[in-house]
């Protein structure tokens, strides 16, 4: 599972077409203990996170499976708002 925190929102003045309607959003890469790991990336939002909020995100063609229109063209998708991390269960 990736973690990130939602840093901002993306304005985009034209879409893919099947990305009418899909949010997109600013996220900051996170490691286990909630730390910045990475640049900032945009992610579309499958789950109406919010600013501040930590969410995990998958990549790849999993990215494109939890959109309504499947195979557009994504490279993150945010798949849950995560309401708790415990560090020590991955030691």
């Amino acid at each position: 599972m990736e973690l990130a925190r939602v840093v901002g929102t993306v304005v985009a003045t034209q879409k893919y077409e099947g990305l009418t309607g899909v949010r997109l959003l600013l996220l900051d890469p996170l490691d286990e203990n909630l730390q910045s790991v990475g640049d900032p990336f945009v992610a579309c939002d499958s789950t109406q996170a919010g600013p501040g909020e930590i969410v995990s995100w998958v990549g790849g063609r999993e990215a494109t499976l939890a959109l309504p229109v499947h195979f557009v063209p994504v490279d993150a998708t945010i798949i849950s708002i995560v309401d708790e991390v415990d560090a020590r269960s991955l030691t």
